[in-house]
């Protein structure tokens, strides 16, 4: 029997997300993006589905190019407008017991001080279920809505991540000395002084003097999640990454990000098993083939290609033209996310690639069609190319995991493709087995560093 895969919903707090345009469909309920009860729902169905994470998207800008005009985001409601996941994940706690709940944030939007509190604070309040994907900003209207002039170079911004880390984890592995927090009433020792620490950071990027306002939550460091999938990207996702995001087009292209990745882990003294691979894919599943025929169709039918392609060109700081769909993409360069076109090249081999393949293969490459069965062999073929989860794109919600929860959890089940219920303990030990980060991540080299140096509180 093989392992069981881990099952993510992939969601974003607005009404069009990856698949634009389904919004308008009568069972769109994304549409409702603004109602609390929406996700208060859908985790509660997600965590009887037996799913393992709830995975929030985010955004702290406009997609598109600087003076782009946003009059086809605000039309077609391309992530605009958008909530912040942070503020709904205490509610999302309270109302499921072993979902992990991550969230993404970028290095630009918040201060790590006051980030690595807020993550603490939902650490505790959900008993350790806390996940945080880590992203460095590749919009430049996120930039310039932060101060910025223009967005910083791609390999440069992972060069300021490494130092957003460092911060973080010295607040989070190392301000905080086990056994500080004492509530001793007896006493009256609320905490112990020698056991709590400045961490007195000077960097390029930030002067923080500490001590972390919070005490060590479950995890101390929530998951961590990371997305990047150029050179600089899999070089930090191997530093840092517990999880990684695909989104390939084929097992394939899968094997060979796995692979890369997997080299930097050992070049980076982490296990080769260190990191779980999460493979992005939406779902048409039908009883029958012609069942499933129909509903591929109306699909189709239905997504906003030009949405699609509006978002795409966004994403790589790109404006491209919806009216020129066969321009040739041989010679665009972005400071954006640079891997999506390199993915667009690798799957168009027969001719050179045109903006109309961008959406196209956007909309389909990640998309899983068949009846449960088939669909199970499909997935089989994902783990065989190293990929350990899936994060599910939706259509519409809830229907999408609906549908994926009552036709095709069983079957997964039964093929021993899914597991049968939760592991106790936080998210990281139902994934890994341990609630701490591992001894050979470079997270965990701060525990206990500021135990006897002279910034210490208590001194």
């Amino acid at each position: 029997m093989p392992q069981p895969l881990l099952y993510s919903a992939f969601v974003m707090d607005t009404a069009s997300h990856i698949l634009h345009g389904l919004w308008r469909q009568p069972d769109g309920g994304q549409v409702d993006f603004n109602s609390l009860e929406l996700w208060t729902d859908l985790v509660k169905t997600l965590e009887r589905g037996r799913f393992d994470v709830i995975f929030f998207a985010d955004v702290h800008g406009v997609y598109g190019a600087p003076g782009e005009s946003i009059t086809r985001h605000v039309k077609a409601g391309l992530q605009i407008p958008s909530n912040d996941p942070a503020v709904i994940l205490s509610a999302l706690a309270s109302h499921t017991e072993h979902l992990g709940l991550a969230i993404t944030s970028s290095i630009v939007q918040d201060h790590p001080f006051s980030f690595a509190r807020k993550m603490s604070t939902l650490d505790h309040a959900s008993r350790g279920r806390i996940a945080w994907n880590i992203v460095t900003n590749g919009l430049s209207n996120g930039a310039r809505n932060f101060g910025f002039e223009s967005l910083t170079p791609h390999d440069e911004r992972y060069a300021w991540a490494e130092e957003y880390m460092e911060v973080v984890y010295k607040l989070w592995e190392g301000s905080w000395d086990e056994g500080a927090l004492l509530q001793d009433r007896v006493r009256g020792i609320h905490g112990d002084p020698t056991k709590v620490h400045r961490i007195d950071h000077v960097g390029r990027h930030y002067r923080v003097e500490g001590p972390h306002l919070v005490s060590p939550s479950p995890q101390r460091t929530p998951l961590l999640f990371q997305a990047g999938s150029s050179p600089a990207g899999m070089d930090f996702a191997a530093r840092h990454g517990e999880a990684v995001f695909l989104m390939a087009p084929a097992p394939a292209f899968a094997a060979q990000a796995v692979a890369a990745i997997r080299e930097r882990l050992a070049a980076n003294g982490r296990r080769s098993d260190a990191i779980k691979f999460f493979q992005g894919l939406s779902f048409v599943i039908g009883s029958t083939e012609d069942e499933v025929a129909r509903r591929d169709r109306a699909l189709d039918e239905a997504i906003d290609y030009e949405a699609m392609i509006t978002h795409l060109g966004g994403i790589m700081g790109i404006d491209l033209d919806v009216d020129a769909l066969d321009r040739p993409i041989d010679s665009l360069t972005t400071e954006g996310a640079r891997s999506l076109l390199d993915w667009v090249r690798a799957a168009v081999t027969d001719r050179v690639p045109t903006v109309r393949d961008i959406g196209l293969l956007a909309s389909r490459s990640s998309r899983v069609s068949g009846t449960p069965e088939g669909i199970a062999d499909q997935l089989t073929a994902w783990q065989a190319a190293g990929v350990d989860g899936i994060n599910v794109i939706n259509a519409v919600i809830p229907g999408s995991y609906v549908d994926f929860i009552e036709h095709l959890m069983p079957v997964l089940r039964r093929r021993g493709l899914a597991a049968q219920d939760y592991r106790p303990g936080s998210l990281r030990r139902k994934i890994f087995g341990h609630d701490r980060l591992a001894d050979g991540h470079p997270g965990a080299a701060w525990r206990g560093a500021f135990g006897t140096a002279p910034g210490t509180v208590g001194a």
